[in-house]
Parts: C-alpha cells; sequence; structure tokens
C-alpha cells in the first residue's frame, strides 16, 4: 500500500523550517540564515520511501505584511495551507509557546486539518527544559501531537515522520519521480544560495533589500556558467555589497559557487554583478518577474 500526501511548514520567523526540511528530505532545498525572513517562496522539499512519498511545503515565516513582497509572502503562507493534508508549526524551544501560535493551533483545530506542533532546537536546552516545555501544551494536546526535534542535529526526525506518515492518503502513484528532491528549478535554486551568502556575510539592514536574478545558465557536461546580479534597493548599499575593492562579493561569489559545485557535481564559473533597483519590493513588475507573483487567496 503507497501513501502520499502534502504537509505544509510555517511558523515565526527563524523558528528553523527551511533546517527542518533540510534535514528531512536529506538535500539543500531551501537556503538558511540566521536573520529572520530568509525564505521568500513556498518551496517544496520531497522525501521518498518504498511506501510513500511526503511534499514538505517551505513557507515564509509568519510576519507583519507591508512591502508588496511582504504581502506576497503572508499570501503564500495562507495558498501553502489551503490544500494539504497536515500542517506542521515549527516553534523555537527556546521561546516561550506564545498566544498567536496557540490560535494557529486552534484555527487548523477548526478547520479539521490536522496540526503537528514541532517543537525545533532541543539540541540547546536541558532534558528537564523540554519536559517543561511539553507541559505548558496539555492544554492544546487534544487539538494536536507535539513533537521535539533537533533540526540541526538530526534528532527526533524519525518519529517525526512516523507521526506524518499517519495523515497520508492512499494513492496510485507518486506525485514526483524518486530522484526529485524539490520543485524548483536549478536556476532558482542557484539565485537562492547566492542569496544565502549574501544574507550571512553582510551587516543587518542590507540583506532585506536584496534579490538575486540569475541572467546566465548554461550547462555542458563539465562546466556550468552562470551570471546573476545581486538587485540593491539603496544606493548606499551597492558599496557595501561590493566591498573594499570588491572583497565582499568575491567573498560571496566564492561561497556561492563551492556550494552550487557541490550541488550540480561539475566545476562552476560563476560571475556576480551588483545592481541598483530602487523601490523593487514594491514594484510589481519587477516582483512578477522574479516569481513573486500576486496569489489569489
Amino acid at each position: 500500500m503507497f501513501k502520499c500526501g502534502f504537509v505544509a511548514v510555517i511558523g515565526k520567523p527563524n523558528a528553523g523550517k527551511s533546517s527542518l526540511v533540510n534535514a528531512l528530505v536529506g538535500e539543500k532545498v531551501s537556503i538558511v540564515s540566521p536573520k529572520p525572513q530568509t525564505t521568500r517562496n513556498n518551496i517544496l522539499g520531497i522525501y521518498n520511501e518504498d511506501d510513500c512519498q511526503i511534499i514538505f511545503v517551505d513557507t515564509p515565516g509568519i510576519n507583519k505584511a507591508g512591502t508588496g513582497l511582504d504581502n506576497f509572502m503572508q499570501k503564500s503562507i495562507k495558498g501553502a495551507v489551503s490544500d494539504v493534508n497536515a500542517v506542521i508549526i515549527v516553534t523555537d524551544i527556546t521561546k516561550e509557546f506564545s498566544t498567536s501560535e496557540k490560535q494557529l493551533i486552534d484555527n487548523y483545530f477548526e478547520k479539521k486539518i490536522p496540526v503537528i506542533v514541532v517543537l525545533n532546537k532541543i539540541d540547546l536546552v536541558s532534558e528537564e527544559k523540554v519536559f517543561r516545555t511539553l507541559s505548558t501544551y496539555m492544554p492544546v494536546m487534544d487539538k494536536c501531537e507535539v513533537v521535539p526535534v533537533s533540526s540541526l542535529k538530526h534528532k527526533n526526525l524519525n518519529a517525526l515522520i512516523d507521526v506524518v506518515k499517519k495523515y497520508l492518503v492512499e494513492m496510485e502513484d507518486k506525485f514526483y519521480d524518486d530522484e526529485s528532491y524539490t520543485d524548483k528549478p536549478l536556476k532558482f535554486l542557484v539565485a537562492e544560495i547566492i542569496r544565502e551568502k549574501a544574507l550571512y556575510f553582510l551587516s543587518e539592514e542590507i540583506p532585506h533589500g536584496i534579490a538575486v536574478v540569475v541572467q546566465n545558465y548554461e550547462e555542458t557536461d563539465t562546466i556550468v556558467n552562470i551570471d546573476a546580479d545581486i538587485i540593491c534597493e539603496k544606493a548606499s548599499h551597492k558599496p557595501i555589497i561590493l566591498g573594499h575593492q570588491g572583497e565582499m562579493l568575491k567573498k560571496i561569489g566564492h561561497n556561492a559557487r563551492v556550494t552550487i559545485q557541490k550541488i550540480v557535481q561539475k566545476k562552476v564559473m560563476l560571475k556576480i554583478f551588483v545592481k541598483l533597483k530602487s523601490n523593487w519590493k514594491n514594484n510589481l513588475e519587477f516582483l512578477n518577474s522574479m516569481g513573486y507573483n500576486e496569489l489569489e487567496i
């Protein structure tokens, strides 16, 4: 008997949603950084076993909408949970169980959508703290299942998969073939990896004002040639991204190239340019060209 299902992964910024999806799938499908709002799109991570396929939908962090980009990200969360077999709410075990998280559980319970609460980052706390936190969820245990895990240390992930399997449905065939681990093309993953390195190396205010556009992606049997633009929204950001004598851009490019080579298993020639596009986060034409299409929810 073969089972399959879609599971939306939601939660507050920096709860570890993307790290969890990457750990479950065993491949890098979503970029990760210590800065909030790293994920901007819904990204599928595909988990395969002989008897099942689970499609995890990694979503942006739940946040208040503001710019056109923010509006897209929050609508994409609603779209992700509109037709799924279950919802995983990822929480940071080092933070208190919040009213907004309880409200989420109540909302999905009322809609009869199965909810699994993942207490992430248990590697950062003691066993006593894990048990204390579990006790705070007692009032909602009739509305959800709670699973403590560590995405970073890969702790208790098998137990989480076992819980998810209960909500899968019988299918005649898989949605994706066994070799697939995401629905996104390589060009998208390359742009996200470059943005990940920029998020990591640049100061706090700049990363959320950048986008990455891959202008050229050419692959041969032995090499991949990539031209990409880092788009910034303020003129003052451009020299910071470039760095002294281009050192910051070189650092971003080098680290991105190393990661991309691991994925494509070929030599990568990567050229990155920095370009200014003021107020791009409110430019609907540009957002649409980036794939941040307006959703009707």
